[in-house]
């Protein structure tokens, strides 16, 4: 029974840490293929990315209402309502996402602008941006397509489609930026244009795979009614605003750490994408947690439900050692890889030994995260993920960096605190069960 369970928890978790794997290396790929436009060019698809990422966090939160509602459906057994929520997340995506990326292009050059003061940084970044933001409302529908098919356990048509997507976007852009095969030579405005053609292809394919196998479910056959329309909004806004305030929080981080010194920003940047893609593996299975509560949810059976987010962390708890083993053992070769500088290395040792440290007890915290809102409590996770970020930790890390001069051991250490403090009362709102009462 044990082994059961923990198979349908890797068939489920695995496809989605491998799309969001692959992600890493499409980002590692694009540096690599913008960096032979100059420095100028990669600092400013650099900065333009993570503006890119706070404008798409917003409608991200789409994606755990239509898992949520769309497992808590499958559960229960109403096979023909399973698409519903899905053509609701996709409308609303339409609906959001279009008015949001054209004002957002209107403004690009003054939000670069206020972010660098490098004219030459300003002209490369403003039109990659520019097309980065054209795919706002399509980046939403494949975020609504991955709650879908997360919730119906076809998470492969997840990983599948993104290798796909990867694979064009490296055609398109590498061919857009120096000119190949008979098309213009756009530098960056190439780059952006070919992750939005590439983006853009993913949301037809998803639209395609949908057609075939979510046909008898509904899809694009049935409108959400008023009242599921009001579900799904009261599950989305609570996400889409904890997505833009999270990853928010990492600009004024970034910001914060800017003030303590150049070397420290540095050495934080490489931190946070360690972090960033060690918490990778804690959303996968995160996510399949989400679903396999829901289910049975749906089928009204709440312990089981209980058991599934445990089950999901006892299989999850040997990726996360084996994670956390380099980081506490060899931190000075792990760090080596990105940074050159000895005196850099050095400076970053003990804080990644203390994400190491905390890697299995922050998994936690998310699959929790995922299961509350894989439940239906969204207003609860907001409230607890954006409270301790933005009242404990980031007032925290202006106080012992730029204040009391403490540097990023310090800044680490409350890191660690508000991640441990977070997973503790994700978990004791797990274990007391006022989730069970939701009705999606």
């Amino acid at each position: 029974m044990a082994r059961t369970r923990s198979r349908e928890v890797l068939q489920l978790a695995l496809p989605i840490i491998g799309g969001m794997a692959s992600q890493n290396l499409l980002n590692l790929a694009d540096a690599w293929m913008v960096g032979g436009l100059g420095p100028d060019a990669l600092a400013a698809t650099g900065i333009a990315n993570f503006v890119n990422f706070i404008a798409f966090a917003f409608i991200m939160g789409f994606a755990s209402a239509v898992q949520a509602i769309a497992a808590r459906r499958a559960g229960e057994g109403h096979t023909d309502e399973l698409a519903v929520p899905l053509n609701g997340g996709l409308l609303l995506s339409l609906l959001i996402g279009v008015p949001m990326s054209a004002l957002l292009i209107w403004f690009t050059p003054e939000i670069l602008g206020a972010l660098t003061t490098d004219p030459n940084v300003v002209r490369e970044g403003t039109p990659y941006l520019q097309w980065r933001l054209v795919a706002v409302a399509a980046v939403g529908m494949n975020f609504a397509f991955r709650g879908y098919w997360s919730a119906v356990k076809m998470t492969r048509l997840y990983l599948l489609t993104l290798v796909e997507m990867h694979a064009l976007n490296i055609l398109f852009s590498y061919s857009l930026i120096y000119g190949h095969f008979g098309l213009p030579a756009m530098g960056t405005a190439g780059a952006g244009l070919g992750t939005t053609l590439a983006t853009l292809a993913g949301t037809g394919i998803y639209f395609f795979l949908a057609s075939r196998h979510a046909g008898p479910h509904g899809f694009l056959r049935r409108r959400p009614t008023p009242e599921q329309f009001r579900s799904l909004l009261r599950l989305s806004i609570p996400s889409c605003v904890q997505q833009l305030l999270f990853s928010s929080g990492f600009l004024v981080l970034f910001w914060i750490v800017g003030k303590i010194g150049t070397p420290q920003l540095a050495v934080a940047s490489v931190l946070i994408t360690i972090t960033l893609t060690a918490v990778l593996p804690s959303m996968g299975f995160g996510l399949a947690a989400a679903t396999l509560c829901a289910q049975a949810l749906g089928r009204g059976d709440a312990e089981d439900a209980q058991r599934w987010a445990w089950d999901t962390y006892k299989v999850a708890l040997w990726v996360f050692a084996g994670l956390s083993i380099p980081m506490l053992l060899l931190p000075g070769p792990v760090l080596a890889f990105f940074l050159r500088d000895p005196a850099l290395v050095e400076l970053g040792r003990l804080p990644l030994q203390l994400i190491g440290a905390t890697v299995a007890l922050d998994g936690l915290g998310l699959i929790m995260m995922q299961a509350l809102l894989g439940a239906g409590a969204a207003k609860l996770v907001m409230k607890v993920s954006v409270g301790l970020q933005w009242l404990l930790f980031l007032p925290l890390a202006w106080l012992l960096g730029p204040v009391l001069g403490y540097g990023l051991v310090a800044l680490w250490m409350a890191m660690g605190a508000y991640r441990l403090l977070q997973a503790l009362i994700f978990t004791m709102a797990w274990q007391k069960r006022g989730w069970a009462a939701i009705r999606v």
